[in-house]
């Protein structure tokens, strides 16, 4: 196909009023026929893998590149925030200075002559009754307090639907509010129009109701101790925007103009900033030693109860346990931000500098309630490792994968859930990888290529768990013992549909059954040894195939039997007689010599031959499927076979009257009964490694007919 036709091709199927439909009649009307459509079919076809490969270039020339930028965004990102968190404290104490000189009275008045021209900012906290504090802190206004401050949020709150809950808080009063547009965190799509309320521990977010005017919906609430505020970059046209991030979730919002978006940003800071140094400030008044009871003598108070005096001085140590380091104060935000930015390593190390400081003190109030919020965050980083781990997430990148996850799981004491989780993880990706395998024409080619896909997923979640696991409770590798039975089950229902259900040859399916068995072998390398497994798994498939191909040969032989004219064979040629001689003796036939006679012809009968032939490959088979569960089914199997040509040799000797005929049939009787079954015998004793007593007993007891060469009198 030239370029030119090429191009015309590409342009016209990529051009916006395609219709398929349309296409293929307007073809097929100006068609010659039927090659005309297939050179048609032809250039599409090579248009189509031109664009896949093209397509796949591209992925591959761009995809370390997005991955590194990606991960340098991430790291950026982080920086960001940090650096904009230490830029506002660090504007803060600068503010502090001058505002800490300024009079009282003139605060007092500035803010009065400033409310009119103020931004929203300001406006919004004169609304509230408030002017902020030279530290960030709100404080009150001139001649407003606590019902003034509460009556205002009742007003502002009044046009929310669905938060009348908010006002049960004591204390609690609006900071900062104004409008604000959310966007998708993943598109950047605009979704709705929001309105911010900023109270002293949290920010409440209502949507706009368009047919009621100065209404809105209560959508979401957020305690400010568990809410990272994130500034974002400007790129235009997305700019004026800042991230809240809050477990398990960010949202985007908008601001009207850069000077809003910056005292959202400073007003969120400071508030948070305030409820914590308010907190740390009523724990270390509620950690102050208390002021000692006045002593009294024991005999002024009969009654007093002896347990009373030796308990208080536990409860006064109690008590003294020095919370207001700065870490602590600030650990359930950062553990916060640890998890919205996903590393779970720094959240757990962070965790497990808290149980060390506080694995030897007591726990009084104020450790019982940094416990609470703790646990709160221990419980989310749980439920992200935990997703982690689901199935539902991505299965690519293989054990190793998931081990990110898994030991910060055993760091929490969750071993259990780590172990069942990573099993259950791993069980979806070998189901997923099976699932996933072409179904190839040639049976063998596909089994060659399940065993290796899954014995090879098998042994690196056993080295991965190995890995992960090492050290911790000797339960879990009962587990992973249970979980890889489970396994091989799935294995074996993959096996066993497409060998066994597809009747496949007796030959065949020993061969599937021998390539499973010696990738079954590679897991001693790690000592798991699963032979027995899949030997118990296997064992009825192997039985109906050993039984299905006795009774072909059964029926085969039957119907050579009844087609029997006890002649000699003529091979016609010397080539012929040759490959028989290889064939018999590749069977373990090494005297069949002395049965062939002059020119191409052989002194034995078609039928015995073809028996002989049959009843060893067949045991040659059998022996590639042989385990000790399947030793009386094939030996059942050998019997029956041998003894269809027995009887009918011994039926044929009795009934037979020609002279000449019975000795011929004797003779094929002499090379089934004295070459025949000892080379069965003596193969089934080497393949299995014990004799098989019903053989010797079957050949003992066979009634072999001598015949009088000088009578027609058959002796038994």
């Amino acid at each position: 196909m030239s370029d030119s036709g090429a191009s015309r091709l590409r342009r016209q199927l990529e051009s916006g009023g395609f219709e398929a439909r349309l296409y293929v009649k307007q073809l097929s009307q100006q068609s010659d026929g039927d090659r005309d459509l297939q050179e048609h079919r032809q250039r599409v076809q090579a248009l189509a893998e031109e664009t896949a490969q093209n397509l796949k270039r591209n992925v591959y020339q761009n995809y370390r590149q997005f991955i590194e930028t990606a991960r340098e965004i991430s790291y950026l990102e982080s920086e960001m925030y940090q650096l904009s968190h230490l830029l506002t404290e660090q504007k803060s104490s600068l503010e502090s200075i001058p505002l800490a000189l300024l009079p009282a009275a003139a605060a007092g008045a500035s803010a009065g002559e400033d409310t009119a021209g103020a931004g929203p900012r300001e406006r919004g906290a004169a609304q509230a009754g408030f002017l902020p504090g030279p530290a960030g802190v709100p404080r009150e206004g001139s001649g407003t307090g606590e019902e003034g401050k509460q009556r205002t949020l009742t007003t502002l709150l009044e046009k929310v639907e669905g938060c009348r809950d908010l006002l049960e808080t004591p204390g609690q009063y609006l900071v900062y509010n104004g409008d604000l547009v959310e966007y998708d965190a993943d598109h950047m799509a605009q979704l709705q129009r929001v309105h911010g309320f900023l109270m002293n521990d949290c920010l409440l977010v209502a949507t706009w109701l368009p047919q009621r005017r100065g209404m809105y919906r209560y959508n979401a609430l957020y305690p400010l101790d568990r809410l990272a505020v994130v500034n974002v970059k400007d790129n235009p046209p997305m700019k004026d925007m800042f991230k809240l991030l809050m477990f398990p979730e960010s949202r985007i919002f908008q601001a009207e103009n850069a000077k809003i978006k910056r005292e959202w940003l400073e007003v969120l800071e400071e508030t948070k900033r305030a409820l914590s140094d308010k907190r740390r400030q009523e724990q270390e008044e509620a950690a102050a030693p208390r002021a000692p009871p006045p002593v009294t003598s024991k005999g002024s108070n009969p009654f007093e109860d002896e347990d009373d005096e030796e308990l208080a001085t536990p409860e006064a140590e109690e008590e003294k346990v020095d919370l207001s380091m700065e870490w602590i104060q600030e650990l359930p935000e950062d553990l916060d931000v640890c998890i919205a930015q996903r590393d779970f390593e720094g959240a757990v190390d962070l965790l497990d500098k808290l149980n060390h400081y506080l694995e030897d003190k007591p726990s009084p109030p104020p450790v019982k309630e940094l416990r609470a919020k703790v646990d709160e965050r221990v419980r989310q980083l749980t439920e992200v490792l935990v997703f982690e781990l689901s199935p539902d997430r991505s299965l690519r990148g293989g054990p190793k994968a998931t081990r990110r996850a898994v030991s910060q799981l055993i760091r929490l004491g969750q071993c259990t859930k780590a172990c069942e989780l990573f099993l259950r993880n791993r069980a979806a990706a070998v189901h997923t990888a099976i699932r996933q395998l072409r179904i190839e024409g040639a049976t063998l080619l596909y089994i060659h290529k399940l065993c290796h896909v899954f014995f090879t997923s098998l042994l690196e979640t056993a080295r991965e768990f190995e890995t992960d696991f090492a050290g911790t409770d000797s339960g879990c590798y009962s587990a992973f013992v249970v979980w890889a039975r489970s396994a091989m089950g799935m294995f074996v229902d993959a096996f066993s549909k497409q060998v066994f259900d597809s009747k496949e040859s007796l030959s065949t399916a020993a061969e599937c059954v021998k390539v499973a068995k010696e990738h079954c072998q590679q897991l001693g390398e790690i000592g798991l040894d699963l032979t027995f497994i899949i030997h118990a798994l296997l064992v009825k498939d192997i039985q109906g195939a050993l039984h299905s191909y006795k009774e072909i040969i059964i029926e085969a032989t039957k119907h050579r039997n009844s087609e029997e004219m006890w002649r000699r064979m003529n091979l016609m040629t010397p080539e012929a007689l040759g490959k028989l001689k290889e064939e018999m003796k590749s069977c373990g036939v090494s005297n069949f010599e002395q049965y062939t006679g002059d020119d191409c012809w052989v002194n034995l009968s078609y039928t015995v031959v073809a028996f002989t032939k049959q009843t060893m490959g067949f045991l040659e088979e059998a022996l590639k499927l042989y385990f000790p569960e399947l030793h009386m089914v094939l030996l059942e199997s050998l019997v029956e076979i041998i003894l269809v040509a027995v009887q009918h040799v011994d039926y044929s000797l009795r009934c037979e009257q020609d002279p000449e005929k019975k000795a011929f049939i004797r003779q094929n009787a002499s090379f089934l009964y004295e070459t025949v079954l000892p080379v069965v015998e003596r193969r089934f004793e080497e393949g299995v490694g014990k004799p098989a007593k019903q053989l010797q007993d079957l050949r003992n007891a066979s009634r072999l007919l001598r015949v009088n060469p000088e009578s027609t009198t058959s002796v038994v």
